[in-house]
């Protein structure tokens, strides 16, 4: 090989290669800039985001005053009126291992509160049909007060006399304390300290008359109410799918 050739020809490709890149660069630029005389305006950046706090949401609770519940009656309360589940109505519970109800404002202000009679049995679910049955054919076993959330309505029952309804299919309301049967001594019951001799009932919700007339009727009247009745063989969490709510 001649020297001539040896010092020229790498030169030559390096020259080559160096005038090729500049041509590519020049051409990507055009495409990337804007032609001359043009509007073009780059965009403004868009501002940061700024993460605002969550908003504060204070824990609204059922207020007792000084009656002191049962804990089931205090975390069924307190989940309603912080979870609204009572439609911003009235609200009602009625403790059956207590033998007692609650009568709650819609805003989750107590009432008042009265010891009540219940049904006989021991459970929590209707027996399927037990609304259509005559009383005497209602067997001891099948005389449960259900549990579960209701909607209460006005009615009357077969006597002719005002009624709350808690199930109108079941057959299930809240009403004055019967006196037909003496030997069954039901004032007497709802007298006593104890819980163990107020299931008497076919599974109506029996209340005094005085607590029927001057708080439970009229609060039903003004403006509806929603009755939770807690179970007994179950827990509140598993009857109305409710939670705990922790004061502020």
């Amino acid at each position: 090989m001649k020297p001539s050739q040896a010092s020229t020809h790498p030169r030559s490709e390096l020259l080559d290669s160096v005038q090729k890149g500049l041509v590519l660069g020049t051409a990507v630029l055009a495409l990337l800039l804007p032609p001359p005389g043009s509007n073009y305006r780059r965009p403004p950046a868009e501002p940061a985001r700024i993460q605002s706090e969550p908003e504060y949401r204070p824990a609204r609770l059922a207020e007792f005053g000084q009656v002191v519940p049962t804990p089931d009656v205090r975390h069924v309360a307190n989940w309603t009126v912080y979870a609204r589940d009572h439609q911003d109505k009235s609200f009602i519970i009625v403790d059956k291992k207590d033998a007692r109800i609650y009568v709650f404002d819609p805003a989750g202000r107590l009432q008042a509160t009265s010891p009540v009679l219940l049904g006989s049995a021991i459970g929590d679910d209707t027996v399927p049909g037990i609304g259509d049955k005559p009383i005497a054919q209602v067997l001891p076993q099948e005389r449960t007060t259900p549990a579960g959330r209701f909607v209460a309505e006005m009615g009357m029952n077969m006597r002719g006399e005002d009624v709350v309804w808690v199930d109108y299919d079941a057959a299930v309301s809240m009403h004055r304390v019967l006196t037909t049967k003496p030997a069954e001594r039901r004032l007497e019951r709802l007298a006593t300290p104890s819980v163990e001799d107020n299931r008497i009932s076919y599974g109506c919700i029996n209340l005094p008359r005085d607590f029927y007339e001057t708080v439970a009727a009229p609060t039903v009247r003004n403006g509806g109410a929603i009755i939770y009745v807690l179970p007994e063989t179950r827990t509140p969490q598993q009857e109305f799918g409710s939670y705990d709510v922790q004061p502020s």
